[in-house]
Parts: C-alpha cells; structure tokens; sequence
C-alpha cells in the first residue's frame, strides 16, 4: 500500500507553500524574527536563490517522495497523523542537525531561540498535515489481469 504519487507531490507543494510562507510573513507577525531558510541554507550553496531552490526541491519532492515509498506503510494512524509524524521528524533533524551545521546551534539557540524552535514545530505539523491529508489514504496496487468481483 502506497500512497497516489500525484496527490503527494501536491501535498508537498501545498505544504512547501504554507510553511514557507509562515516563515516570511507569518512569524514577524507574530513578532519572531523571520525565519530565512533560503538565506541559511544559501550559506552552504552559494547564495538565497540556490538556497530557496534547495527548499522548494526538498519541500516538493524529496520528502514527500520518501514520505510515499520508504514511510507511509510503516507509520501508524491517518494519514493526516502520518504526515504529521514525518513532519515532526523533518523539524527534529532540522534542529538537532541542520541549524547547527549551519552555525545557528541546537534548537537555534543562536538566532532565534526557543520561541523560533516551536514556531519551526508549529510550521513543519502543518506542512505535514497538508502532506499526509491531500496524499490520502493508501490504495491498493493493481494487480494485472485481475478481475473485479
């Protein structure tokens, strides 16, 4: 069982969108620092344009491509509590390993703190219950030259 490869890809672009847009408009809103993934990830690549394209690739494709083949069989519950576990995993390895490669620290302890951190939380739940819930439900391959009853 699997989940529709189309509807995936579209929960991630759905998802990609959302979250990205909290980072840029949503937390100086709430008066957190802007959370500029682009321009931190540009500090590896050379630059936010490569830095925003690395997000979108990972948002749209990767993750919801290991989301679908390696993920959606073995994780319990809904598939909207599917997507939010994978986004929980998505921000875990962000905070305990990409924003220290990057020189933010753990949790992002040198930039934005802790109210960053859950707000990052906050982001990637619902970048994952976008995911999991436009995915759906798992369908059964076809089987060829089967007969419906």
């Amino acid at each position: 069982m699997k989940p529709n490869i189309g509807k995936t890809v579209l929960g991630g672009v759905a998802g990609t969108l959302a979250i990205t847009f909290l980072m840029y408009v949503g937390a100086p809103m709430m008066g957190l620092p802007k959370m500029d993934i682009a321009a931190m990830l540009g500090q590896i690549l050379g630059g936010w344009t490569p830095g925003i394209m690395m997000h979108v690739v990972n948002g749209v494709a990767i993750f919801p491509l290991l989301y679908a083949f390696l993920l959606f069989s073995r994780l319990p519950g809904t598939p909207a509590v599917k997507g939010i576990t994978w986004g929980v995993v998505l921000w875990a390895m962000a905070q305990l390993v990409v924003l220290p490669m990057m020189g933010a620290g753990i949790f992002g302890l040198k930039t934005g703190g802790m109210m960053s951190a859950v707000a990052s939380l906050a982001g990637h739940v619902i970048y994952g219950v976008l995911l999991g819930g436009i995915a759906g439900q798992s369908s059964p391959e076809k089987v060829r030259g089967a007969v419906a009853a």
